[in-house]
C-alpha cells in the first residue's frame, strides 16, 4: 500500500513593496534616506498600510493622502510639537513617480517659515525644504527618468515590470529594514519592527521607541542593559549582560566618563564584543 505524501501549504506571500534599495544614509542629515522604490504597479491597500503603521498615521488618512497627495501634521504632545510633518507628492499627470518622505522638527519650522515669506503652500513649502537638502547626486537622479538607472544593470525581473511608480524616502526602522543589535554574547540579531524589537527584548512597544528616537540607556532585569546611540539619525543597538554592565560603570566612575561612553570603552575591551565590533566596522 503506498502512502501519499501530501505537499506543504505554502503560506501567503506578502505583496511586495519595494523592489529597488538605494542607501544615502552615509550623506550628511538630514539629508541622509533610504531610496526605497518600487517598479511596476502600486499595490495601494498595501503601501497605505505599511506607511500609515511605520509613522503612526490613521489608514484612512494615508490612503488619501497616497491617492491625492498632501501633507499630514503629526499630533501634538502636551501641548507641545514633538514631531515634523509627512508628505506625499503626487503628479496628476504619472510623468514622475508618487514620492513621500518626512520633515524633522527643524525642517518643519524652517518650511512654515518658507510659506509664511514666500506666500506658497506649507505642502509646496515642504517640498522645497526637503529636496534642496538631499544629496546632490540624487537630486540630479530626481530629474531623471527612473532615477537615470540602467535596465541593462537592474535584475531583469524588475527590469520587465516597467517604470518606477513611487518613491519613499524613510529613515524608520521598519519592518521590511533588518537592522542588527550587538548581543552579549557577541552575536548580532536582526530584528525589523518595533513590535519585533521590543518583543525579542520583552521590553512595551513604548520603551522601543523612546529608545530608538532618542537613545540612551534602558536598564531591564537581572541588572542586563539595552544602550542605543543614534549616528547620523540612525539607531546603533547593544544589549550588554549584567557582568559588562558593572564593569562599563567602573569604567565611568573611574575615568569620569558618560555611561553610553563607558559602554563603547568596555565593549572594544571584551575580547568577544571587540572582535564584533571590529568585524562589522566598514574598511578603510
Amino acid at each position: 500500500m503506498f502512502k501519499l505524501k501530501k505537499r506543504p501549504i505554502k503560506g501567503e506571500k506578502p505583496p511586495e513593496l519595494y523592489n529597488i534599495l538605494e542607501n544615502y544614509t552615509d550623506f550628511d542629515p538630514p539629508g541622509n534616506v533610504m531610496v526605497c522604490a518600487m517598479a511596476g504597479p502600486e499595490n495601494l491597500e498595501f503601501h497605505a498600510k505599511i506607511l500609515a503603521e511605520s509613522y503612526d498615521i490613521p489608514l484612512e488618512v494615508m490612503a488619501r493622502l497616497l491617492t491625492t497627495g498632501g501633507v499630514y501634521l503629526f499630533a501634538q504632545t502636551g501641548g507641545l510639537i514633538t514631531r515634523g510633518l509627512f508628505a506625499c507628492k503626487v503628479d496628476p499627470t504619472g510623468q514622475t513617480p508618487k514620492q513621500t518622505w518626512v520633515l524633522d522638527l527643524v525642517q518643519f519650522a524652517e518650511a512654515q517659515q518658507l510659506a509664511v515669506s514666500a506666500g506658497i503652500s506649507l505642502e509646496e513649502a515642504a517640498e522645497r525644504v526637503f529636496y534642496r537638502t538631499l544629496p546632490p547626486e540624487l537630486q540630479e537622479r530626481l530629474r531623471q527618468k527612473n532615477l537615470g538607472l540602467d535596465e541593462k544593470t537592474l535584475n531583469s525581473q524588475i527590469a520587465k515590470r516597467g517604470d518606477i511608480t513611487y518613491i519613499d524616502f524613510r529613515k524608520d526602522w521598519s519592518p521590511h529594514f533588518k537592522r542588527k543589535c550587538l548581543m552579549p554574547d557577541g552575536t548580532l540579531i536582526e530584528t525589523g519592527s518595533l513590535k519585533e524589537f521590543a518583543h525579542v527584548h520583552s521590553i512595551t512597544p513604548e520603551q522601543a521607541e523612546t529608545l530608538l528616537r532618542e537613545g540612551g540607556i534602558l536598564e531591564l532585569g537581572g541588572g542586563e542593559v539595552l544602550a542605543c546611540q543614534i549616528i547620523n539619525n540612525q539607531p546603533t543597538v547593544a544589549r550588554f549582560n549584567a557582568r559588562q554592565y558593572a564593569k562599563a560603570k567602573d569604567i565611568a566612575a573611574a575615568q569620569g566618563l558618560h555611561i553610553m561612553d563607558a559602554l563603547s570603552e568596555m565593549a572594544f575591551r571584551d575580547p568577544v564584543l571587540g572582535r564584533t565590533i571590529r568585524q562589522s566596522l566598514p574598511a578603510d
